[in-house]
């Protein structure tokens, strides 16, 4: 088994941008774009269906030396836009650390909905679109599991902090 890859998101934004793949940043590293404490080491996107979209994807992936994370052992699996569009997730261990698709994350009805809120954030000169902090708080509530119920609290706090900042100016 090989070692896992160490993080490199701003590689991975890189990639997905020169590609130019339609996309969202979700989880915990949107969190922690907008504001949140919380530390990830993996990137969570949300991206867009469509038959271009995905064969540009599937070419990330393929240049990440993209396997699936989550097996025991190596499973049969053929990398291409139609397998990527038969499922709403997939997790993948890249040569630039962990990389899960999600095309229609908990509580929304995907890349479509998330896009007309979402927020442009430089990262070291790369323009990457984040969910905003609503549709996050959105997803966490919806997704439901116990990590997601502690990170809601952490947004909530994060949501209180800016409406009272944004108030005060």
């Amino acid at each position: 088994m090989t070692a896992p890859a160490v993080f490199d998101p701003l590689r991975l934004f890189r990639e997905l941008n020169e590609a130019g793949v339609r996309y969202v940043v979700i989880g915990a590293l949107a969190g922690r774009l907008l504001g949140s404490p919380t530390l990830t080491r993996d990137l969570d996107i949300c991206h867009a269906t469509d038959s271009t979209n995905l064969a540009a994807l599937v070419n990330v992936l393929r240049r990440l030396n993209a396997r699936l994370r989550g097996t025991d052992r190596p499973v049969p699996f053929r990398l291409d836009a139609r397998t990527l569009s038969r499922a709403d997730s997939f997790t993948f261990a890249t040569d630039a650390g962990d990389l899960d698709l999600l095309a229609r994350p908990a509580g929304t009805d995907g890349f479509l909905d998330l896009v007309r809120s979402a927020e442009a954030n430089d990262v070291d000169g790369l323009t990457v679109l984040v969910a905003s902090l609503d549709d996050l708080i959105r997803m966490k509530r919806a997704a439901g599991r116990p990590k997601d119920l502690i990170e809601l609290e952490v947004l909530g706090a994060l949501r209180d902090e800016l409406d009272q900042a944004s108030a005060g100016e």
